[in-house]
């Protein structure tokens, strides 16, 4: 089996792009309680953020199955257009350290930015709650965890950092100037709208407003800013006199259209109004920009953001580079031992077989065995089988990583004849093939 990773990201596909593959956490929840139908994909873990969708598998064979998790993309988003030139892929080591640069903000939009982490803990949360991942995925999700807290911990690549929010902030202040005497129109309660609301009290906005489909979640954000809440169907009526509108909700569609704003600017006859649509999908309709005084900027635009510490955190994110490498070794190492743990489960799984072909010949010939003796006896087999095993085991785990490694994986299965279960090709290759592999 081997480790395989797909995705898009800001790096090589416009928003537009990124928004019609962007996966909902519904959806990411419907596809992994599904993933028994993709065959050749055992464990997967789905990341999904504004900047990026992602998914990480364990399949039996990356080159063949690369088809197959391209086809899981499409039907997680409802989407089959040709979109290659825009998706990426890697396959075991180069996978494994794509993983570890995205826990550690090195792949991100804003260098530095902490929110990723978060991300990545809740993808592999769902995944895990939806039972697709194990051994592997489980190995290599803690250990991109704490790469990340590392990276995070031993450089000051976080240092001055910015966020999303924070840049869609700054955009506004480059674009508007001081903001002590404008206001500003929040759409979404979540934590970017949280974080937007934060920065721009920050910077002295005179008054913030908050929009949410959830009134109440929309007064609650609103009142830690002492701001106002207001209905988010005909939010646009309120802007009349806002100067900023960010969007920021988790919505499929649009949520500031045309029409609407038309109406708006012919109240604000003629002033302009700035829109920083930070959302994937995208909140503002594009054609909104069309429309006389509106100055429309999308999460792509947040690139171009002049960061007075970028070069600081590029010079830390070589630091940063050296740790992730040294994680790349040691996960690489530990997987190696992980090398055995299919053989071991093929044997155990035998022994098993075995143990409960012999108690069932056993029961029907005692009938008059009670539960306590029932017990007593699973008891004391399962224990004669695992004291058998034990010794194997040991010896197994004892050779691994050493000359006689491939001697052992050998002789177990001619010894056991764990080769009749599916598996062809030499020793050699089937041991490869078992290099990343779920217990």
């Amino acid at each position: 089996m081997q480790l395989l990773s797909l995705g898009l990201n800001h790096k090589t596909a416009p928003v537009d792009v990124r928004e019609r593959f962007a996966i909902s956490k519904q959806a990411v929840r419907d596809g992994l309680e599904n993933l028994n139908e993709y065959e050749g994909i055992s464990e997967a873990v789905i990341l999904s953020t504004c900047n990026r969708s992602e998914m990480y598998a364990v399949v039996d064979d990356a080159q063949e199955d690369l088809a197959t998790l391209k086809q899981f993309l499409f039907d997680l988003t409802g989407n089959e257009e040709d979109i290659d030139a825009y998706l990426y892929s890697f396959v075991d080591e180069e996978c494994i350290r794509h993983l570890f640069r995205v826990a550690s903000s090195l792949d991100s939009l804003v260098l530095g930015e902490g929110q990723i982490l978060s991300q990545v803990k809740d993808a592999y949360a769902i995944a895990r709650e939806a039972g697709t991942t194990s051994t592997v995925l489980n190995t290599l999700f803690h250990r991109a965890i704490a790469t990340g807290k590392r990276v995070r911990t031993e450089t000051r690549i976080a240092y001055n950092s910015v966020s999303v929010s924070y840049a869609a902030v700054e955009l506004a202040r480059e674009k508007l100037g001081p903001l002590e005497q404008s206001s500003a129109l929040i759409f979404g309660a979540g934590k970017m709208a949280e974080l937007t609301a934060e920065h721009l009290v920050s910077h002295g906005i005179k008054k913030i407003y908050v929009a949410n489909r959830h009134f109440e979640k929309a007064q609650d954000l609103a009142a830690r800013f002492h701001g106002e809440a207001v209905p988010f169907e005909g939010a646009l009526k309120h802007a009349a006199d806002i100067d900023v509108i960010v969007t920021s909700t988790g919505a499929p569609h649009y949520v500031v259209k045309p029409w609407e704003t038309r109406q708006l600017m012919t109240k604000r006859k003629g002033r302009p109004i700035f829109f920083i649509d930070i959302a994937v999908p995208r909140d503002v309709d594009p054609e909104v920009s069309n429309i006389k005084g509106v100055i429309l900027y999308n999460i792509d635009a947040l690139e171009a953001v002049v960061d007075e510490h970028v070069q600081e955190r590029q010079a830390e994110a070589r630091g940063a580079e050296r740790i992730i490498e040294e994680e790349v070794q040691s996960i690489e190492d530990k997987f190696q031992y992980l090398s055995f743990r299919p053989l071991m489960a093929l044997l155990s799984e035998r022994c098993e077989r075995i143990r409960l072909r012999e108690i069932h010949r056993a029961s029907s010939k005692l009938p008059d065995l009670t539960k306590s003796e029932r017990r007593q006896i699973e008891h004391m087999t399962r224990m004669i089988v695992r004291k058998i095993l034990r010794m194997p085991m040991m010896k197994l785990n004892a050779s691994a990583g050493t000359p006689n490694e491939q001697f052992y994986i050998d002789a177990m299965r001619a010894l056991f004849k764990l080769d009749t279960i599916g598996e062809t090709g030499t020793s050699e290759k089937r041991h490869n093939h078992y290099r990343y592999a779920e217990q």
